[in-house]
């Protein structure tokens, strides 16, 4: 599956989707943004992928959303827009069932902010800046108000969205931003060894996890602790379960059924 926004391959139980607009760093616009929502669905419905990764192509990885396409439009076109960016971009990732991974290659700007952030991992390659820009052109970064204080603080968060200037990736990773920034040589290794790890695990227990994850960062602690040991008692009863500790006693690698 590609479209000329978006470039898809599947390589084992990896999925890679790349933003293709190099020539605006992959700047989003309602094609691209379409075409992205589409693809990840794709990608979640098909239970042969494991693990996404996505990334963009030539130099940044995505450098937010595209000015020049949406200055002319109008309040209600903008909040279409908007509402496949935030709301089923997110709804899609919220109900992956398996691992994302943004691996940031380059600048991610804004928007592009929105993209890597909603995935579980991030992996950055040094030549990678982060950045909130949006208060320097009239917006502002929307949901990163929301989500930035829960990631870095209140006052790391206030500085990024108000003064909207980049910061390098190893301080994105200092921060806890993102999860890895590693140098430009040895990004693609580190995302494919990164990928390969999440895909060796069962499939099954992999969503489960997820699951109560995300869960269990949305609701009060002691529901999500209930949460957690009723999926777990669930899992006690699979065969992934079982083969697992099979081959853990048996001392060789375990043969995933996903059930």
């Amino acid at each position: 599956m590609s479209d000329k926004t978006i470039i898809y391959r599947r390589e084992g139980h990896i999925a890679h989707i790349t933003l293709n607009r190099p020539e605006v760093r992959n700047a989003i616009n309602v094609e691209l943004i379409t075409a992205y929502n589409e693809t990840l669905n794709a990608a979640r419905k098909d239970k042969e992928v494991h693990v996404v990764v996505i990334t963009g192509a030539g130099s940044a990885f995505c450098s937010g959303i595209d000015l020049a396409f949406h200055r002319g439009t109008t309040v209600l076109e903008y909040r279409s827009f908007m509402e496949k960016l935030y709301w089923e971009m997110t709804d899609i990732q919220y109900n992956m069932g398996k691992p994302t991974i943004a691996a940031v290659n380059g600048p991610a700007m804004a928007a592009g902010c929105t993209l890597a952030f909603s995935c579980d991992l991030i992996i950055a390659s040094e030549r990678a800046r982060i950045a909130y820009p949006e208060i320097n052109v009239g917006l502002m970064p929307a949901m990163h108000l929301v989500l930035l204080p829960r990631l870095v603080g209140k006052h790391k968060a206030f500085e990024l969205a108000f003064t909207g200037d980049p910061i390098p990736a190893k301080e994105a990773e200092r921060i806890g931003l993102i999860n890895k920034a590693v140098p430009h040589e040895q990004f693609e290794a580190v995302v494919e060894e990164m990928a390969k790890k999440l895909a060796s695990k069962s499939p099954l227990v992999s969503k489960y996890c997820r699951d109560v994850f995300y869960r269990g960062l949305d609701v009060e602690f002691r529901k999500a602790i209930a949460d957690a040991g009723d999926v777990v008692a669930i899992l006690w009863d699979s065969e992934d379960r079982r083969e697992g500790m099979s081959a853990f006693v048996e001392k060789r690698e375990p043969r995933w059924k996903g059930k």
